[in-house]
C-alpha cells in the first residue's frame, strides 16, 4: 500500500492531470493531439496497440464474470461440493455434502479434520476443480488449445453485444450508461463490506491487508506491481484519458477532475481491498489457516478464492450474483473507454465526411474483430493466454510510453509553451507541484522502475506452470509491439518531412504543425489566433471546403463544432 500512494502522489495523479489538458486542448483522440510534435505520433499508436490488446482479453474476463454470474442463478452454488462429475479424489470441500438435499447453509466439517484436510499437500477446493476442470477444461501447456469452450464463447459474445449497444451512440450513449456502471458497484461494495466485516474472522483479514511487510519495501517487483496497478487503474498511457477529455468544452476545470477521479478512484481500490480481506479472514478463520494461504493472486482471487468463500455465507448464490454483477459493471466501464479509444482514433484519422456519419459502423467493426480474436482466449488454453497478454502487452510498455509523452511535452514542445497553453485553457496556470512532478520527477520515477524491473525480472508462472521460452518470447514481443511503433514513426516522419540536412528534417519534424492548437476558432486566441488570409489582389483566392456547407458548423468525431470556412 505504501509504494501504491507514492506511485499515486508522483505519478498517478501528475499524469492523469497531464493527459486529459493534452486531450482537453487540442480536442483530439490520442492519435490527432500529436499534431503538437509529429514526430512523436507513434506514441499515440502505441496507446492504440496497448488498448487494442487490453480490449481483446479483458472483455474475455468479463465473459468468464457473465459465466459465474449465469451460474449462480441457483438455490445451491455448482462450486459448493465434490460431488459432481469433473471432481477428482483429491476434491475437499470445506461444507459437509450431508445437507445438500434440504437446500439449506450446511455445517462445517470439524475443526480439526478441516485443519487436517487443509494442511494436506493434495487437497484441492471445489471451487478451484470447478474453475480448472469444469470452467476452462484446463489443458497441460499453453500449446495446446484443444476445444473451444462453447458456454464461454457465447458468454463472450453476449460481453460484445452488451458493450457495442452502449456504445452504438458514442459518448452520448456510454455517458448516459456509465453513470449506472461507475456508481451501482458502490452500493454491491457496501453491501458486501457490511455483510463481510460481521463475520467472525474478519478482522484478522483487514489486519492481514492493513499490516506493512517492511522487508518487501525494497523489491523493485512491488515498485513495478504498484506503478503497473496505478497506471491500470488511472487508465494513464491507454490513450482513453485524451479521448475522453477530448470531448469535454474547452475551458473545463480538467485540473479539479483529475484530483477529484484519482483519490475517489484509488480511495475506491482501498475500500474493496477491506471487502476482499474481511471475507478472506472469515475464511481462514473457517479453515484454521493463515489468510496468506486463503488469499489468492490473479483470476484466481475473483474465481476460485472469492467464490469459496461466498459458500461459507448464508443465502450463498444471492451474494455470489451480486458479487459477479458487480465484476460485469466494473469491467464493462473500462471496456467502453478502450472501445471509444479506438474508434475515436480510427476516425479522426481517416477524418472524411463519410466516416463521420458512419461512426456507428466503426464501432460494430471494432467490436466483431474484438470477438474474433478473443476466440482462442476460450480455448482449453485460453487462460495462459490471457495471463501472458496482461503480463507483457500492456505492463512495462504502459510507463514506457507514459515517459516519453511526458518527455516530448516537455522538452521537446517545451514545459513554458505547454503551461501557457494550460492558462490559456483553465485560467490559470498548472501549479509548481505539478510542473516539477512533469518536468523531472515522474520520468526519474519511471526510468528507476524500468531498471529495476529489468535486473530483478523473473519469467511468468501460472501455479506450478512454468510458461516454456517461446511463449515467453511472444510475451516480450507484445510487449515491443507497442513500444515500437515509436522509433518506427519517428524514422518514417523524419523520411517524409522537407529538410536540407537530417537537422533540419528533425527540427522541422519536431515542431507543431500549422494546425496544432484549439478545434473551435472562437478558443483560437494569443499565440493562435489565425493569420489574415490573403486578399484577392495577392492573386490567391481562398474557397471552403464545402462551399453549399461554408457558414454551417460541422460536428467533428469529438462532438466539437467547426466552421467549415476555418478550413483553406
Amino acid at each position: 500500500m505504501f509504494p501504491y500512494f507514492i506511485m499515486l502522489i508522483f505519478c498517478g495523479i501528475p499524469l492523469f492531470f497531464m493527459e486529459l489538458s493534452f486531450g482537453q486542448f487540442a480536442s483530439q483522440g490520442c492519435l490527432g493531439v500529436w499534431r503538437i510534435s509529429p514526430m512523436f505520433k507513434g506514441v499515440g499508436y502505441g496507446m492504440m496497440v496497448v488498448s487494442t490488446y487490453i480490449g481483446i482479453y479483458y472483455n474475455v474476463v468479463i465473459c468468464i464474470a457473465f459465466y459465474y454470474f449465469f451460474s449462480s442463478m441457483t438455490h445451491v452454488l455448482p462450486w459448493a461440493y465434490c460431488n459432481n462429475p469433473w471432481n477428482t479424489p483429491d476434491c475437499t470441500g470445506v461444507l459437509d455434502a450431508s445437507n445438500l438435499t434440504n437446500g439449506s447453509r450446511p455445517a462445517a466439517l470439524p475443526g480439526n479434520l478441516s485443519h487436517l484436510l487443509n494442511h494436506s499437500l493434495q487437497r484441492t477446493s471445489p471451487s478451484e476443480e470447478y474453475w480448472r476442470l469444469y470452467v476452462l477444461k484446463l489443458s497441460d501447456d499453453i500449446g495446446k488449445f484443444g476445444e473451444v469452450r462453447l458456454p464461454l464463447l457465447g458468454c463472450l459474445g453476449v460481453s460484445w453485444v452488451v458493450v457495442f449497444l452502449c456504445l452504438i451512440r458514442g459518448v452520448k450513449s456510454s455517458g448516459k450508461v456509465v453513470y449506472f456502471t461507475a456508481t451501482f458497484p458502490y452500493v454491491v461494495l457496501t453491501i458486501l463490506f457490511v455483510r463481510g466485516v460481521t463475520l467472525e474472522g474478519a478482522f484478522t483479514g483487514i489486519m492481514y491487508y492493513l499490516t506493512p511487510q517492511w522487508d518487501k519495501i525494497l523489491e523493485a517487483k512491488v515498485w513495478g506491481d504498484a506503478a503497473s496497478q496505478i497506471f491500470y487503474s488511472l487508465g494513464c498511457a491507454w490513450g482513453g484519458l485524451i479521448t475522453m477529455a477530448s470531448y469535454n468544452k474547452f475551458h473545463n476545470n480538467c485540473y479539479r477532475d483529475s484530483i477529484i477521479i484519482s483519490i475517489t478512484n484509488c480511495a475506491t481500490s482501498v475500500y474493496a481491498g477491506f471487502v476482499i480481506f474481511s471475507i478472506l479472514g472469515f475464511m481462514a478463520n473457517h479453515l484454521g489457516v493463515d489468510v496468506s494461504r486463503v488469499a489468492d493472486h490473479g483470476p484466481g482471487l475473483a474465481f476460485v478464492a472469492y467464490p469459496e468463500a461466498l459458500t461459507l455465507l448464508p443465502i450463498s448464490p444471492l451474494w455470489s450474483l451480486l458479487f459477479f454483477f458487480m465484476l460485469i459493471l466494473l469491467g464493462l466501464g473500462t471496456q467502453f473507454c478502450l472501445l471509444e479509444t479506438l474508434v475515436t482514433a480510427i476516425v479522426d484519422e481517416v477524418g472524411n465526411e463519410w466516416i463521420l456519419q458512419k461512426k456507428t459502423y466503426v464501432t460494430l467493426g471494432v467490436a466483431v474483430a474484438g470477438f474474433l480474436l478473443g476466440i482462442p482466449l476460450t480455448s482449453q488454453a485460453g487462460i495462459y493466454w490471457l495471463l501472458l497478454m496482461d503480463n507483457y502487452a500492456a505492463s512495462f510498455s504502459l510507463v514506457v510510453i507514459s515517459c516519453i509523452m511526458c518527455m516530448s511535452i516537455m522538452y521537446i514542445y517545451g514545459h513554458r509553451n505547454y503551461f501557457q497553453d494550460i492558462q490559456m485553457m483553465l485560467g490559470f496556470p498548472p501549479p509548481l507541484f505539478f510542473q516539477i512532478c512533469w518536468r523531472f520527477v515522474s520520468p526519474a520515477i519511471i526510468f528507476f522502475i524500468l531498471v529495476f524491473t529489468v535486473i530483478q525480472y523473473r519469467p511468468i508462472t501460472y501455479n506450478h506452470y512454468q510458461y516454456p521460452g517461446w511463449a515467453v518470447a511472444i510475451g516480450f514481443l507484445m510487449a515491443l509491439s507497442s513500444v515500437i511503433c515509436i522509433p518506427l514513426y519517428a524514422l518514417f516522419q523524419l523520411c517524409c518531412t522537407d529538410g536540407d540536412t537530417l537537422l533540419q528534417r528533425l527540427k522541422n519534424a519536431t515542431k507543431p504543425s500549422r494546425d496544432w492548437g484549439p478545434a473551435l476558432l472562437e478558443h483560437q486566441t494569443g499565440r493562435y489566433a489565425p493569420t489574415i488570409p490573403p486578399s484577392p489582389e495577392d492573386g490567391l483566392e481562398v474557397q471552403p471546403l464545402h462551399p453549399d456547407k461554408a457558414q454551417i458548423p460541422m460536428v467533428g468525431s469529438n462532438g466539437s463544432s467547426r466552421l467549415q470556412d476555418s478550413r483553406i
